[in-house]
């Protein structure tokens, strides 16, 4: 006769965890979806009402990054509290309010790019609205994260939580090639862009409202009230988490290094047209995507600290390759040539392929050495963490490509920060003991 389980024991998987990784796929998916297709024409299309209310260049440019920058801005303040909020009342219906809050907020952004520029500050405004609102409801990726720590075993934890980062990698590659050729169903109407990411996420509502189930487990009651900053701490304080969000932070700063300044550089080195910068994002976002999915059975036989650690040397050696190409097109009156150009690819991939690493193997750690009450809310700390370096990194490095005429500054800062985490921080996580292969 079989042993009765323990009342310790948690509760059995459901049936219809399938399709609830399914919808936190999708979910993931369609939030950078949305993210890729309004992305490479956002600066486009405020710069004429920015020029209509008399602001300078650089006035210009400010305004611009303030709109790129309260994305993540609102993903590092309410990612604590969709967590703490899932582990409340249910993962269900925070990822559902996600989806709606996607589906009004990129409306808004298409009403807005209908302004003429004599309204100019309507239009801005309601730009401005748009963004804040769609980081809060893209602010759901910790409990999307909860949702695959709810329906996978410790055992494959880190296979279910790479696919976010495929998602990620799908989101960002398919984007603006949606955008590409969907606007043409709009006759290039500058409201296409905002109209098909709201289009796109209803679609994903409306499957998820049919399919999702709930994931959290019977019995479990997340922390009251809103996040506060002792909770926050008490959070970084927990044995083994606070090293590991710092090591999130730091890769997460080094990679938005190379983010900010890719198009810039593809310019500078090889005089890439916008059409060659958008097959660059393409590639980079079809990296990500492969390398996710190869992750996964490696996730079968090695320790997530041991694919952590080759993440990290990854990054390493693919950020110095770049800044080694961008050191080389230094001072060259032409493009740089074809095989600089299939370097910076390589190197290019390699850092990306590291940074797929990295990001399901913070996770699945973090999420078990998580008290499974907190799952939500210690998620939601990493990625409110992960949403400062998407902040401060791409600042970072802005302002680092231009400080040195060779464009090499902003990889020497990323592979920098690296080494000392390799060196200074990954150590500490093998010595905590955590593991999560054979």
């Amino acid at each position: 006769m079989p042993a009765s389980p323990t009342p310790d024991a948690p509760a059995p998987v459901p049936a219809a965890s399938r399709a609830a990784l399914l919808i936190v796929f999708l979910t993931v998916f369609i939030d950078l979806l949305g993210f890729g297709i309004v992305l490479p024409v956002m600066p486009r299309q405020a710069e004429p009402y920015l020029a209509a209310l008399g602001l300078s260049p650089l006035g210009i440019g400010a305004m611009i990054g303030v709109l790129f920058s309260v994305f993540s801005l609102m993903q590092f303040v309410f990612s604590p509290l969709w967590g703490r909020l899932s582990d409340r009342v249910g993962r269900r219906p925070m990822l559902l309010l996600s989806l709606l809050g996607s589906v009004v907020f990129y409306a808004v952004y298409g009403y807005a790019v209908t302004f003429p520029p004599e309204r100019a500050a309507w239009a801005l405004g309601l730009m401005l609205l748009s963004r804040i609102g769609a980081g809060i409801a893209g602010a759901s990726v910790g409990t999307a994260a909860a949702v695959i720590a709810d329906c996978t075993t410790p055992e494959n934890r880190a296979r279910g939580m790479a696919l976010i980062g495929i998602a990620f990698g799908a989101g960002f590659t398919l984007g603006p090639l949606i955008a590409y050729f969907g606007l043409a169903l709009f006759r290039q109407q500058p409201w296409g862009v905002g109209a098909l990411a709201s289009l796109l996420s209803l679609v994903a509502l409306l499957i998820a409202v049919s399919v999702f189930r709930e994931t959290r487990r019977p019995g479990v009651h997340g922390s009251r009230g809103f996040p506060t900053v002792s909770g926050t701490a008490a959070v970084l304080g927990m044995p083994r988490v606070g090293v590991l969000v710092l090591v999130y932070f730091l890769s997460i700063f080094a990679f938005a290094n190379f983010e900010a300044t890719l198009a810039r550089l593809t310019e500078s080195a090889f005089q890439m047209t916008n059409d060659g910068n958008f097959l660059v994002f393409a590639f980079i976002g079809s990296t990500l995507m492969v390398a996710g999915g190869l992750y996964r059975p490696l996730a079968r036989r090695l320790a997530e600290t041991r694919l952590l650690a080759a993440g990290v040397a990854l990054m390493i050696v693919g950020l110095a390759g770049v800044g080694g190409v961008a050191w080389a097109a230094h001072g060259s009156t032409a493009a740089a040539g074809w095989p600089l150009e299939r370097l910076f690819y390589a190197a290019a991939a390699v850092a990306v392929a590291g940074f797929a690493f990295v990001n399901p193997s913070v996770s699945a750690l973090i999420s078990k050495s998580a008290d499974p009450d907190r799952q939500g809310e210690v998620l939601g700390v990493n990625q409110s963490f992960a949403s400062l370096g998407r902040i401060l990194g791409p600042f970072a490095g802005s302002m680092l490509f231009a400080a040195h005429p060779t464009h090499t500054l902003p990889f020497a800062a990323a592979v920098t920060v690296l080494v000392l985490v390799a060196t200074l921080l990954l150590p500490r996580v093998r010595s905590a003991g955590v593991s999560g292969g054979p």
